[in-house]
C-alpha cells in the first residue's frame, strides 16, 4: 500500500434514474382502453386454470434507493484520518510479523498471484535512509482509540495521525494482531472533542448491499468511494483466519487501514486488501472479527487464542457418503489428533465430523480454526460430532495456541539513535569538486543527496542538488560539519542554514529539527 505521496458512475446511473422517474410521475398514465379492460377482468363462465404458474413477485423499485450518500459521508468523515508512518530500517525486509509484504514481492494471494495489501507504506527500492509512508484509519473511542491494519504501522518507529480538520497528532501502537492485519493505536495528548464512528454487525450485511469506502488513497485524504458487497467470507489465502468482506468500492493504495461503512454510518470493515491486476476486487477484515479482537489488544497488546489439536479437512459429498453422513451435510473431518491435547482430552478420534462448534454450525475445516481461535484459552466449547454416521456430543476445554507462525518471537523494531540529519529527513555528502564546476556550486560544503517526503528538511524547502555552506552561523565544509550544528540545535528551534543552488544563487532555509 505505498501512497507516495466508482462511485461517479453509479451516481450518475442513479441520477438518470431519479430525473425519469420524475418524468413518470409528472405524466399520468393514459385511462385504459376497453380491450385492455377486459383483459383485465376475469370472466365469470371461465373457471381459473389451476395449473397456471404462481404470480411472480414484482422486483423491487431501486431507482430511487441511493441518490446521494452526502449525509452519511458528511456524518463520519470527520473521524476518518491519515496515518502518517516512518520507518528507518533498510526498505528492502518483509514487515515483521506479518504475511503482508509493503514492496509488492510477496502476493497476499500467495504463489506469486498478482496483488498488494492496501496501503503497504514502504516500497522505497533505496537501501538506506529512513522511509514515509500513508495509510488511513478511524477513530472509534473518544478516549484516542485507532483503527488500521497491522501492515500499515508494523516496523515503525513515528507514527503520526492527521485529521480533516487540519489536527496532527503523534499515536502509538497499543495492540496488533499481524494474523488478521489489525492494529489498534493510542493518540497522544490532548484527544477531548474526538469524533468517533461506530463498528457494525459485518454478519448482517448481504451480499448486493450499499457499502461506502473513505480514505486516503495515494495521500488524496478524506477520498469517498461507494459500491455494493461482492461477496462474504473470502478466503485470500494470506492467513489462517481469512474471513475477508469482498466490494467493489473504489479502493486503491493508502486505503489500507480504512473503514468501509454501511448506509446506516457503522463500520462494517477495515479496508486491507487488493488484486493488483483487478478492478473493482478489495478486500475487507470483517468488524464482527474485529470486536472479537478488540478486548485483547487494548488490555494486552496480542490476541492469544484458543486451541484444540487436531488436523482437519472440509467434508466432501464424497467423503461424507463414504463415512456414513447424511447428503448435504457439512463439516470438517478429524484426520489426525495429537497426543496430550485438549482434542485428545475430549475425546475426539480421526474420521470424527465436526458440524457444530459452540451452537454454530462448521461448514469447512477453516471454519473450524476460526471458530476455536476466536474462543479464550481455557473455555469450554461444546463439539457436535458424526462418529460412524451417528451423531454424538462432546465438550473440549481449549488451550493456548502454539505461535505457529512464530509472530511472538518476531521482536519490535528498537528504537535507533539516528544520526541527526537523517533525524530530518536528509541524506547527504561531502561537495565533489566535478559537480562544483558543472553545476555551478562551492567547491566546499553538504551536498543534499535526497530528501525524504513529508519530513522536516522537505518542509523547509531543501531539495536535492543543494549544498549548504552555513549552519546557525558556522560555516560548513563537508556534510559533518552541518550534521554537527544539527545535533548540537535545540529540539523544537528551526536552525538558520545558508544554501546554495545549482546556477550559484544562495538562499536561506530555517529547518527544524522534531522534538524526541
Amino acid at each position: 500500500m505505498k501512497a507516495s505521496r466508482r462511485a461517479v458512475a453509479v451516481g450518475l446511473v442513479l441520477t438518470l434514474a431519479g430525473c425519469r422517474r420524475g418524468q413518470d410521475e409528472a405524466q399520468p398514465a393514459p385511462p385504459p382502453t376497453a380491450e385492455q379492460e377486459s383483459a383485465a377482468t376475469p370472466s365469470p363462465e371461465v373457471a381459473p386454470d389451476s395449473a397456471a404458474p404462481a404470480k411472480q413477485p414484482m422486483p423491487p423499485d431501486m431507482r430511487g434507493a441511493l441518490a446521494s450518500i452526502a449525509p452519511l459521508v458528511e456524518s463520519v468523515k470527520s473521524a476518518v484520518v491519515n496515518v502518517e508512518v516512518r520507518e528507518a530500517a533498510p526498505a528492502r525486509r518483509s514487515r515483521s510479523g506479518s504475511p503482508w509484504n509493503g514492496d509488492g514481492r510477496s502476493s497476499p494471494f500467495g504463489g506469486g498471484m498478482p496483488g498488494m495489501p492496501f496501503g503497504s507504506p514502504f516500497e522505497d527500492p533505496r537501501d538506506e535512509g529512513p522511509r514515509q509512508g500513508l495509510g488511513s484509519g478511524f477513530v472509534i473511542d473518544a478516549r484516542g482509540l485507532v483503527l488500521t491494519n497491522n501492515h500499515v504501522v508494523a516496523d515503525a518507529t513515528e507514527i503520526r495521525v492527521q485529521f480533516p480538520d487540519g489536527r496532527e497528532m503523534d499515536a502509538k501502537v497499543l495492540g496488533t494482531d499481524p494474523l488478521t492485519d489489525v492494529a489498534v493505536l493510542q493518540l497522544q495528548g490532548d484527544v477531548k472533542g474526538l469524533p468517533v464512528v461506530k463498528l457494525g454487525d459485518s454478519d448482517a450485511l448481504r451480499v448486493g448491499d450499499w457499502v461506502v469506502a473513505i480514505g486516503n488513497p495515494f495521500g488524496l485524504a478524506s477520498s469517498v468511494s461507494v459500491g455494493i458487497l461482492s461477496a462474504k467470507a473470502r478466503d485470500i489465502q494470506v492467513g489462517p483466519f481469512d474471513d475477508f468482506l469482498q466490494t467493489d468500492a473504489a479502493i486503491n493504495p493508502g486505503n489500507s487501514g480504512g473503514p468501509l461503512f454501511n448506509l446506516h454510518g457503522e463500520v462494517v470493515g477495515i479496508n486491507t486488501a487488493i488484486i493488483g491486476q483487478g478492478s473493482g476486487i478489495g478486500f475487507a477484515v470483517p468488524s464482527s472479527l474485529v470486536k472479537e479482537l478488540l478486548p485483547q489488544l487494548e488490555k494486552k497488546g496480542a490476541v492469544t487464542r484458543g486451541w484444540l489439536g487436531v488436523a482437519v479437512q472440509d467434508l466432501t459429498p464424497d467423503l461424507g457418503g463414504a463415512l456414513g453422513v447424511a447428503k448435504g451435510e457439512e463439516g470438517a473431518i478429524v484426520t489426525e489428533v495429537n497426543e496430550g491435547t485438549p482434542a485428545a482430552d475430549a475425546g475426539l478420534k480421526p474420521d470424527d465430523i465436526i458440524v457444530a462448534a459452540g451452537g454454530r454450525p462448521i461448514a469447512s475445516g477453516r471454519a473450524l480454526t476460526r471458530t476455536v481461535a476466536l474462543k479464550a484459552p481455557g473455555s469450554e466449547l461444546p463439539l457436535t460430532v458424526y462418529r460412524d454416521g451417528k451423531k454424538t456430543e462432546l465438550k473440549a476445554k481449549l488451550g493456548t495456541r502454539p505461535d505457529l507462525e512464530g509472530v511472538a518471537s518476531r521482536k519490535p523494531p528498537e528504537e535507533h539513535a539516528e544520526p541527526p540529519h537523517q533525524r530530518v529527513g536528509l541524506s547527504l555528502s561531502d561537495m565533489d569538486p566535478r559537480l562544483s564546476r558543472a553545476q555551478e556550486l562551492p567547491r566546499a560544503g553538504a551536498l543534499v543527496t535526497d530528501v525524504v517526503p513529508g519530513s522536516s528538511a522537505e518542509r523547509s524547502g531543501l531539495m536535492p542538488g543543494m549544498v549548504v555552506v552555513e549552519a546557525g552561523g558556522q560555516p560548513v565544509r563537508r556534510a559533518t560539519d552541518l550534521a554537527r550544528v544539527l545535533k548540537e540545535s535545540t529540539p523544537g528551534e528551526p536552525v538558520l542554514l545558508r544554501v546554495a543552488v545549482p546556477g550559484g544563487r544562495r538562499e536561506l532555509r530555517a529547518l527544524t529539527a522534531p522534538e524526541s
